[in-house]
């Protein structure tokens, strides 16, 4: 036997062991080459928005740390809808990511005929932040409680309304929901956006609505609109006298406008969790923490696996409402 090739085996044998340990460590190839220019940012809605405000505190930190720009696309129309189906098709090489609330993850795919399904086409990368919705009611309407604008409703015989700034919005579905908890006797009024919506309120055509803080900031601090309660888990630090839902009475009143970035299915894993990972920690930073506060937003900072569980188990509860209520846009 030849001892010169029985060396030189496990001399290779011990060099690919040597090869194996010391990769375990190193990231993947597709990782260690992410990424490769500008990062595509689909933002599905009008520049200036408050995803696109928000996603602003986190682009210089981005930028800092993968070396390349994170560019946002506008890409607005068909309740964010046009948008999304161009992110849930693009390549899944990590240069494209998805902005994009509630909506456009857990409620339109039960709503519309999309043509993607958001929830196997789509996989969340880190949630941002939550804006809760809030009960609110206009100067015609003496209730001071969520428990006694119930009692208001019941007792009207099918004369309140609610607002919305568009059918099929988190604000029209909690609307909705409020209004199945009171026998389903509250009318959906309908607008082209919040600022119609809050001048109908004022003007006494509507009696209630569910929006976010910072649609009605100003006229809550100006006392023309009246909080009842917070639709979250946890009071507002904006709102600190105002309770929750469930301190109201209403623990499954819970709705918000929360936002999630997102890559195509398919993507590396390891960018995936790298970009997470990265997201997450500046959303942590004290000074993103209170911007995303002052306006009205529960930071959540989540890495991939919590923003996937929650968007799945948002869409159920949506899946359900829709379900019990029959709402249908088309």
């Amino acid at each position: 036997m030849d001892t010169r090739h029985l060396m030189s085996r496990r001399q290779l044998g011990h060099a690919a062991a040597a090869l194996g340990l010391a990769t375990l460590g190193l990231p993947s190839l597709a990782q260690a080459a992410w990424p490769r220019g500008p990062v595509r940012v689909i933002y599905p809605y009008q520049g200036g928005g408050v995803g696109d405000a928000m996603f602003r505190l986190l682009e210089p930190g981005l930028q800092a740390t993968f070396k390349q720009p994170f560019v946002i696309d506008i890409k607005p129309g068909a309740a964010g809808n046009i948008g999304a189906a161009e992110a849930a098709r693009a390549a899944p090489d990590g240069q494209t990511l998805l902005l994009a609330p509630t909506g456009n993850y857990s409620v339109n795919q039960y709503l519309f005929k999309l043509g993607f399904d958001p929830l196997t086409q789509l996989e969340p990368v880190a949630a941002l932040a939550d804006a809760p919705l809030i009960a609110v009611v206009g100067p015609n309407v003496s209730a001071t409680s969520l428990k006694q604008l119930s009692e208001q409703v019941r007792a009207s015989g099918g004369r309140f309304n609610f607002g919305s700034p568009g059918a099929g919005s988190p604000t029209h579905l909690a609307g909705a929901s409020f209004s199945l908890m009171n026998g389903g006797t509250i009318e959906h009024i309908s607008f082209k956006g919040t600022g119609p919506m809050v001048q109908a309120m004022l003007a006494g055509d509507v009696q209630m609505a569910f929006p976010t803080l910072l649609a009605v900031q100003a006229q809550i601090k100006a006392g023309r609109l009246r909080p009842l309660a917070v639709l979250s888990k946890q009071r507002l630090p904006a709102l600190p006298d105002v309770p929750t839902t469930a301190e109201a009475g209403y623990p499954d009143l819970v709705f918000g406008n929360w936002w999630v970035v997102s890559v195509p299915k398919g993507t590396d894993r390891a960018i995936v969790e790298r970009l997470g990972s990265e997201i997450r920690q500046l959303v942590a930073e004290p000074a993103t923490r209170t911007r995303l506060i002052e306006s009205g937003n529960l930071p959540l900072g989540w890495g991939p696996a919590e923003s996937a569980a929650f968007v799945h188990a948002e869409a159920a509860k949506y899946k359900s409402l829709i379900e019990r209520t029959g709402i249908r846009l088309d």
